[in-house]
This record gives structure tokens, C-alpha cells and sequence, in this order.
């Protein structure tokens, strides 16, 4: 048995293996501290039906000696954790990726990840809750101050993406107490139960595309192209 030839085999496989570690731990590059807390989430809507990258893609004639080049790179977690967001079941897959000391970029990235309603309820503050109802709609349910008064506001609206953010308008609002009241009351309290939420914790260059509300959360689908992977 030729042990020199062995050697040098393990040593280049393990070279690879590193390589392929670094690169999706720069993939993910603004996600800290990620801790499995279930199984991966659904593909990437955005990429169903698309070609496989490996039959398709070539590396670049720009593609330099200290680089490394993947056809496609795929990352799940379960949970993710940034100073500024969490998110949860997280798939990202990035095609045509460079890799290098100068620059970490994925010509195209899609992404699907799970917003809790917990992170939107935190921001909008004063024991917000929000969940899920019928239909495809979420309700919000808030203390805001009106008319001199603390109420506590029920608000149930439909979930669309505008400019790039997540945005829950209501679609109706219950304050209690008689209907003439609530109708007088909806108008003020209105902009205190419409969500307007951005989704941080994401390489810059993704653009918000889709968003559906689940029994968990806020599911997002973006994507983008010449995606920075690194700051």
C-alpha cells in the first residue's frame, strides 16, 4: 500500500472539507448563535422548477487562484439568532457563489425563513399579542391609549409585503362596548394595530417578495441577486 499517496489524499480531503465549512458559515454571514430548535422549514418558494445550478453554471473566467467557486450552496437551521432579529426555519440557498479573501458573493440567493410573532409583538410593545386567524389573516391584539382612555384594541387584517416590508393592515377592529363607539374609536386606534415590520438580520441586497402567515409566525420568502455574503 502506497501510505505517501494515502497521506496525501486525507490531507486534500480534509482541505476540502474546510474550505466547504468556511464557505456556508460565510453564507450566513449577519446569523449569530444559531441553536436547532426543529426541523428545517419548506424550500425556497422562489427556486421551485429552476434548473439544477451544477448542470448549468460554470465558474467565472474571473474566478481568481486564492478563490473558491460553488455551483450552489445550501444552509438550513432550525433557529437563528441576530442582535436584532430571531427567525426561524431557515433555508437559504445561494447559486454561482464566489468565495475568497477580497470577496464573498452570491450572484443569486433566495432565502425562506419564519418571522415568530413574538419578534413582532415585542416591537410593537405595550403586552402586544400577535397569532394567527382565519383565512390567511392575523390579528393583533394591543392596549393603546384613545380619546383620554386606555382600550384594549383587537385587530384582524390581511398580511401583504409593500416597499420591501412586512405590513399587516386591518381589515377590522374591535375596542368592546357599543358598535358606534368602536366605529368612532377605529379611526384613531387604527395606526396603532398596523404592523410595518422590516426583516433584519439578512445579507443586504435581499428584497422582501412574499409573505404568508403560518400558526407560528410570519413565513417570508426573498431573494436576490449579487448578494454579498460578507460586510
Amino acid at each position: 500500500m502506497d501510505w505517501t499517496r494515502a497521506k496525501d489524499w486525507l490531507i486534500g480531503a480534509t482541505g476540502m472539507a474546510l474550505v466547504l465549512g468556511v464557505a456556508l458559515v460565510i453564507l450566513w454571514w449577519g446569523l449569530s448563535d444559531p441553536a436547532d430548535a426543529g426541523g428545517p422549514g419548506p424550500a425556497p418558494t422562489a427556486s421551485a422548477g429552476a434548473e439544477d445550478p451544477s448542470t448549468t453554471a460554470a465558474p467565472p473566467a474571473t474566478l481568481l487562484e486564492d478563490e473558491t467557486w460553488f455551483a450552489d450552496l445550501v444552509l438550513e437551521a432550525g433557529t437563528v439568532v441576530t442582535p436584532d432579529s430571531t427567525l426561524r426555519d431557515v433555508r437559504a440557498v445561494g447559486q454561482d457563489v464566489v468565495v475568497g479573501p477580497d470577496r464573498s458573493v452570491a450572484a443569486r440567493l433566495v432565502v425562506d425563513a419564519t418571522v415568530p410573532f413574538e419578534v413582532v409583538a415585542d416591537e410593537l410593545g405595550d403586552d402586544s399579542v400577535v397569532r394567527a386567524a382565519g383565512g390567511g389573516q392575523a390579528t393583533v391584539v394591543r392596549t393603546v391609549d384613545a380619546l383620554g382612555r386606555e382600550v384594549r384594541v383587537t385587530a384582524t387584517g390581511t398580511v401583504d409585503v409593500q416597499a420591501g416590508r412586512l405590513v399587516l393592515e386591518p381589515r377590522s377592529i374591535d375596542i368592546g362596548g357599543p358598535d358606534f363607539l368602536s366605529d368612532a374609536t377605529a379611526a384613531v386606534v387604527r395606526r396603532f394595530v398596523t404592523i410595518e415590520h422590516d426583516i433584519d438580520g439578512l445579507p443586504a441586497g435581499l428584497v422582501l417578495e412574499g409573505v404568508t402567515v403560518q400558526t407560528d409566525g410570519f413565513r417570508a420568502n426573498l431573494r436576490g441577486e449579487d448578494v454579498r455574503l460578507a460586510p
